[in-house]
């Protein structure tokens, strides 16, 4: 079996969709046959991508005749030339970032990640809506199969794509190893670098609408008169002014910690640290963070909202409402109850051990086969 992957989320993004491209890669090159091969194509114009983390068994196709931003409109809007034509010849054509590219030869197998951008297009980008809303409509028409994330987000696909029914598959995603409970002198080294000697509650995700965080503060301004902070991580994203000046304007600022980016190596201490895990969110369609902070053995406590219940299953503390109340006294009854917390560890620890990465790997690779069987 001859795979083609397009590797362009990979070299354009480190998290999110990146990742999944990059890890996903790296796994099945792990997990292939001997006879199997696995070519990843992406574009390098300027010959900048970084590169360094390609799995060795990987066949590596780099286009530099145009810049990438042509090639994908050229392939959105015109439908040309064939991808194969210049990725090469392949049995299994697999897109990871919800779109498809025309394909004459093999088959096409895309990842659609979730639906939000249907079900709450407010919440997206303008340019990146419009791009998904015309895309997904020859990506279902053109794709042999599309993996998804959840349980959750196939019902969404389903519904709301119903030519799609029949060829959705999901794969639950993973995490790394490297998130588990951090030693005590890593935990303190992170805390002193961060300057986080208080207890606190953390968040991680872009900086966006859909992520809820300014009922977050909301939340926070109701606990920090005792004495606990408030952690965030991740970058500024679309439409994150109002709520990066909802964090300047707070009366308790000096116990709100912004933390643009926090580096792979320092996140596991970071959630070590943390005395509770929260995620407020409109939206989900898996959710890493919950559940690299229960590998961490930090306890969550996390809005109803899309897949998140079926992910963090009983790992979890999910809340049904946006109530300031509840979730201030959820927090703070979890915080003082050690033998509560002791537990909540324990079970968000062992839900924690079912995504791993090798699983989502495997996974994928039997879709493949399903799809040549057909």
């Amino acid at each position: 079996m001859k795979i083609c992957m397009d590797y362009q989320p990979a070299v354009a993004q480190c998290a999110g969709i990146g990742r999944y491209t990059r890890v996903l890669a790296s796994e099945l090159a792990k997990i292939i046959d001997a006879d199997d091969k696995l070519k990843l194509f992406y574009c390098d114009f300027k010959r900048s991508a970084d590169i360094s983390l390609l799995p060795s068994r990987a066949e590596v196709k780099a286009f530099r005749m145009l810049p990438g931003a042509i090639m994908q409109k050229m392939w959105h809007y015109l439908r040309f030339p064939p991808f194969n034509t210049l990725a090469g010849d392949a049995d299994i054509f697999h897109f990871t970032n919800f779109t498809t590219k025309p394909v004459t030869r093999g088959r096409s197998v895309v990842s659609i990640h979730d639906m939000s951008f249907v079900r709450f297009p407010q919440f997206a980008e303008e340019r990146n809506l419009r791009y998904l809303t015309k895309g997904i409509r020859y990506t279902v028409r053109d794709a042999d199969a599309i993996i998804t994330i959840s349980e959750f987000s196939k019902s969404e696909i389903e519904e709301l794509l119903p030519e799609s029914r029949g060829k959705v598959f999901v794969t639950h995603l993973g995490i790394s190893n490297d998130f588990q409970h951090s030693s005590q002198d890593d935990i303190a080294a992170v805390r002193e670098e961060l300057g986080l000697p208080r207890p606190f509650i953390m968040t991680l995700g872009t900086v966006e609408p859909r992520k809820n965080l300014e009922f977050l503060v909301d939340v926070f301004e109701s606990i920090a008169g005792e004495g606990i902070d408030l952690v965030v991580a991740g970058a500024p994203g679309w439409k994150s002014e109002a709520i990066m000046e909802r964090f300047k304007k707070t009366p308790f600022a000096e116990q709100l910690h912004y933390l643009r980016f926090v580096p792979d190596g320092k996140l596991a201490a970071l959630y070590s640290a943390a005395s509770i895990f929260v995620l407020p969110s409109h939206y989900e369609g898996f959710g890493f963070t919950p559940v690299e902070a229960m590998a961490c053995g930090t306890p969550v406590i996390t809005s109803n909202c899309g897949s998140i219940p079926e992910i963090v299953g009983d790992g979890a503390k999910v809340i049904e409402s946006f109530d300031v109340a509840e979730w201030k006294s959820e927090i703070l009854n979890l915080i003082s109850d050690n033998e509560q917390r002791e537990k909540m560890s324990k079970l968000g620890l062992k839900r924690a051990e079912k995504f791993r990465w090798d699983i989502t790997a495997r996974k994928t690779l039997e879709i493949y086969k399903k799809v040549l069987e057909k």
